[in-house]
């Protein structure tokens, strides 16, 4: 995939943000960080203060289980939402013109559903992948390589 000189390239999972910016040009990208953002969100059995019960209807009639809230799940979400916006205030006041997204399936997933316009107009690629652990020089390679 093409990296244009100063396009950025957005690194995210659930947790954790990179973003990324070539300093250097298409056939020699070179990736440098500009922002890193990260939340903690412990697994959900350190979040819920009860664990998942049984309800049953009047009468003592059928038992049914209730499944446990995934407070992990659900702040991995908000992450994603809270990323897509940034980005949309990002490309509203121009501070990008190309964008590249790289997350897991799931994360990418939410971030399209609330992508703004002028982030769809600008976003040239996007890979499903986790690359958020990865070093620099290797996301430059897996994103060029693309």
């Amino acid at each position: 995939m093409r990296i244009d000189h100063d396009a950025l390239v957005l690194v995210a999972d659930g947790r954790k943000m990179l973003m990324l910016r070539n300093e250097g040009d298409a056939e020699y990208p070179n990736l440098q960080v500009e922002k890193v953002d990260e939340i903690d969100n412990p697994p959900t059995r350190e979040q819920a203060t009860h664990a998942a019960g049984q309800a049953s209807s009047p009468m003592g009639q059928r038992q049914h289980s209730v499944e446990q809230t995934d407070f992990h799940q659900i702040e991995e979400d908000r992450f994603a939402v809270d990323t897509a916006i940034m980005l949309q205030k990002r490309a509203l006041a121009n501070e990008f013109e190309k964008i590249i997204i790289v997350a897991p399936p799931q994360t990418l997933g939410e971030m399209r559903k609330h992508y703004h316009g002028t982030v769809q107009e600008r976003l040239v690629g996007e890979i499903a992948k986790d690359l958020v652990s990865h070093p620099v020089s290797e996301i430059e390679q897996i994103v060029k390589s693309a």
